[in-house]
């Protein structure tokens, strides 16, 4: 069992604020991953519960013990790092039984231990190997072979899996998500790929300089994001974000046409957001929608993506049928299904209730 509680954390870096005062509770066996731009403090925070760097000001909880000034060996968690952090000199058997050792366990239970890690992980051909002898995908699954050996109730993983190629990410991810399944425990996944954080997650906590934008499941944060950073930051191709006014029951935008949209928000100036899959396109210019002009068109097989310049400069992406090509430099107009309208402040960002 491992229930984490984080209650007002903040971090500071002699004059510089990291973290301005961080509120979240982790169940017992989540899938919770940290998303967001580079920079934004999510492994800063990563290293606070691992241990690795003092809390400034607010408490973390484990199991309802208070864990400030435990050392990260006496914590019960173990940390997966970006960079494999392998001893070079040592095979893959000695790579996992190092911690393990450190901990006290006797000969037989490291052995026992890595023999199971090694079997989840599909490592039994590779123990008398050195970290040179290895792909990347390998030494990832290693590392994490490493941190299961110690049995923790929490493990941590920063970015596993920016150092491997698109392949390898796939690959790995999904037996992340298997190892997840089969022990159990309570696991943080740091990364800024949202991809990542959308298909592994029970959890998303979305972050920004510092701060928690917001905290949802994959669903929730894609369906109604609470702002505009986290709209335009989950979801690929991105949300596009329209300026416009509101006229009645039309959005208009300046020099670019009008959208009628049923049940708008008050504010006489907004924000609309779109994803790719609530657009239609239509060719020429009939007045009945924004005014654009195809840009480039993306031919992914299934389907495609069209990107339209609007009026306003915004960028827009179309996703249509693989066999539906626009030109570039086609003059099209837009419009949006009432469905997939999202609404947001024009001042703040926030979302707003239609």
């Amino acid at each position: 069992m491992a229930q984490l509680s984080l209650r007002g954390i903040k971090k500071r870096f002699r004059e510089t604020d990291v973290l301005h005062g961080i509120d979240l509770e982790i169940g017992d066996r989540e899938f919770v991953v940290f998303v967001g731009p580079s920079g934004c403090g999510k492994s800063t925070l990563l290293r606070l519960i691992a241990g690795l760097d003092p809390i400034t000001e607010g408490e973390f909880l484990l199991n309802g013990q208070r864990m400030n000034s435990v050392p990260p060996s006496r914590r019960g968690i173990a940390m997966v790092f970006q960079s494999y952090a392998l001893y070079p000199h040592m095979d893959v058997y000695e790579n996992m039984a190092f911690g393990a050792r450190l901990m006290g366990l006797d000969k037989d239970q490291v052995e026992a231990q890595i023999a199971e890690a090694a079997r989840m992980l599909r490592l039994e051909p590779l123990l008398r190997r050195k970290p040179r002898e290895l792909s990347g995908g390998q030494r990832q699954r290693v590392a994490i072979g490493r941190a299961l050996v110690r049995k923790p109730e929490v493990f941590l993983l920063d970015e596993p899996l920016s150092n491997l190629d698109a392949a390898l990410r796939s690959d790995v991810r999904l037996e992340i998500a298997k190892l997840h399944r089969d022990i159990g425990g309570t696991m943080i996944y740091v990364t800024h790929d949202q991809v990542e954080a959308m298909t592994l997650a029970d959890k998303i906590v979305v972050m920004n300089a510092g701060r928690i934008e917001q905290v949802g499941s994959p669903r929730e944060l894609y369906e109604t994001p609470a702002n505009t950073f986290v709209a335009t930051f989950i979801g690929s191709p991105r949300m596009t974000l329209i300026d416009v006014e509101r006229q009645g029951g039309s959005l208009v935008m300046p020099g670019g046409g009008a959208v009628a949209l049923d049940g708008l928000p008050e504010a006489a100036r907004l924000k609309l957001g779109v994803r790719s899959d609530a657009v239609r396109l239509a060719r020429g210019a009939d007045g009945q929608g924004f005014a654009g002009q195809v840009v480039y068109t993306e031919y992914l097989g299934d389907n495609a993506y069209v990107y339209v310049r609007l009026a306003d400069g915004a960028l827009l992406a179309a996703r249509t049928a693989p066999n539906d090509l626009y030109a570039p430099d086609v003059q099209v107009t837009v419009t949006v299904d009432p469905a997939g309208a999202h609404f947001f402040s024009a001042e703040d960002g926030r979302r707003l209730a239609p």
